[in-house]
């Protein structure tokens, strides 16, 4: 039985005095680590939280958001890790839905202030820790109690609160290290948003193997490569919009990034091209696709030595399930499909989710049995690699044939204007519903006539797949926060007046 207690253990154990996080101009060795996490302990339950209660953080990523995120379950609580790119109505429902008492923050919330007990800004939270007494962490905690409260980014509707339990996310850790070792020597560094699950397999994991982490506030590009290039960073988790910026800025503007042995990127596909640049800018990394969903802790499948496999067909697929965990393709009536065959990915393991917090019915219908049933659609090949077709939900439907749109925008990142692309299914009076897409072009391109690119899909991909129309945006394409495209809001204009749902 394992806690969030445990990783800090070990570290105080066998590396107190080496320095274990760094933020900014900020050291912390893991002995002040673990000291700082104790006192937030006593501080919090000193303003009379009690096991189970829910502390929110909303803020960028820092010393302050990892302790949070360390101790708070450490100690028994929930944390409660809120989506900065999430809008007050938002918020205020996660924070309303999930019952919250106190929320740590950087930033200046407003009347959210009215939904929880009471509001920590950065100096209310150094000033409470200075005079705090310590508590012991882990005590009366156990692996299958609620660890954190994480609320999905909401691309296919309302927000949901997903219950991951200590056992959830130690399980999820413990199966990445086995796909991706650590050792003391590396350096993490924390770009992506640590409000997303997917960042807990990498802070969990370093510290248990004492390895040091570096905390990246906002975002960009040039102080990413900087850090890498300052403190010799091996590993990092990047989204495809964070990879895809890295890649140019490197060419554009070289760092010395030799010391990056890994590069994991998730949260959505990311195109090709963008693996190639990041292949030649980064030539010393491994490129490792990841695959899964919050709620499953959140990791399934990995892509290992993506970088090998450009110019094979392997390319497309999230790879192969992690060690820890089962992955199948079933039918709508649960019946296992054979290679080749299309299905619904559904996902079993310690890893998967206890349901979502206040909702029976919807937890009904993607938990079944046990199982995860994730509402993507992919297929194996022969050697269990895994490729994904589409959101269920995605998928268009145009003169009676199916359209993945995942394919579409595969053709449309092929083209060098393209820097990035969605797709998805508009109405139609003749055909029930027409493709269509919206680009951003990249630098330089900024003229280019969607019939040319239209003209280019063509000699891509089959003629009832090619977009009918293609918009341009000189604006990043809407997203959640963990970078996935918000087809939602990009189709919700086309479909206004209808009866088909476009959530």
């Amino acid at each position: 039985m394992h806690t969030f207690a445990d990783p800090l253990r070990r570290a105080l154990q066998v590396a107190p005095n080496k320095i274990g996080l760094i933020d900014g101009e900020r050291r912390f060795s893991f002995r002040e680590l673990h000291d700082r996490c104790t006192r937030l302990a006593g501080a919090l339950h000193a303003l009379g939280l009690r096991k189970g209660d829910r502390v929110a953080i909303l803020a960028a990523n820092s010393h302050v958001y990892m302790e949070t995120y360390l101790a708070v379950p450490a100690s028994g609580l929930v944390v409660v890790p809120l989506n900065t790119r999430h809008a007050k109505p938002e918020l205020r429902y996660a924070l309303e839905d999930s019952a919250t008492k106190i929320l740590i923050t950087d930033r200046d919330v407003g009347d959210l202030a009215d939904c929880v007990d009471r509001v920590l800004g950065v100096d209310d939270y150094e000033a409470l820790l200075a005079g705090a007494s310590a508590i012991a962490l882990g005590n009366d905690v156990t692996e299958n109690d609620l660890a954190g409260l994480f609320y999905t980014g909401g691309t296919t509707g309302k927000s949901k609160g997903v219950m991951l339990s200590h056992r959830n996310l130690i399980a999820n850790t413990f199966h990445w290290l086995m796909t991706v070792p650590r050792c003391a020597d590396d350096v993490e560094l924390v770009m992506a948003p640590m409000f997303h699950a997917a960042g807990s397999n990498g802070i969990l994991g370093s510290i248990w193997n004492a390895a040091a982490q570096i905390t990246l506030g906002t975002f960009a590009p040039d102080a990413a490569l900087d850090i890498v290039a300052e403190h010799g960073v091996t590993h990092t988790l990047a989204v495809p919009t964070m990879l895809s910026a890295m890649a140019e800025t490197q060419h554009v503007s070289p760092r010395k990034v030799d010391s990056l042995k890994v590069i994991s990127h998730g949260g959505s596909p990311a195109a090709t091209e963008v693996l190639r640049r990041s292949r030649t800018a980064f030539p010393h990394a491994e490129l490792v696709e990841l695959y899964g969903a919050t709620e499953l802790s959140p990791l399934i499948t990995a892509l290992r030595y993506e970088q090998t496999l450009l110019d094979t067909p392997r390319a497309r697929s999230c790879g192969q399930s992690i060690p820890g965990t089962e992955v199948r393709v079933l039918s709508a009536d649960g019946e296992p499909l054979p290679p080749g065959e299309v299905g619904e990915v559904v996902a079993r393991g310690p890893n998967v989710m206890q349901g979502y917090w206040n909702k029976e019915e919807q937890t009904a219908a993607v938990l079944k049995d046990g199982a995860y049933w994730t509402g993507d659609l992919g297929y194996f090949d022969e050697d269990g690699y895994l490729f994904l077709v589409d959101r269920s939900k995605d998928m268009i439907v145009t003169g009676g044939e199916n359209v993945y749109s995942t394919e579409v925008e595969e053709a449309l990142f092929r083209h060098p204007a393209v820097l990035e692309a969605a797709a998805f299914g508009v109405p139609d009076t003749k055909w029930g519903e027409a493709v269509h897409a919206v680009i951003v072009p990249r630098p330089g391109h900024e003229g280019v006539d969607p019939a040319d690119i239209i003209k280019f899909c063509h000699g891509e991909i089959a003629g009832y797949k090619v977009p009918k129309a293609i918009d341009i945006s000189h604006e990043p394409l809407p997203k959640s926060g963990p970078g996935k495209v918000l087809k939602r809001d990009l189709r919700a204009p086309f479909w206004e007046g209808t009866d088909r749902s476009v959530n």
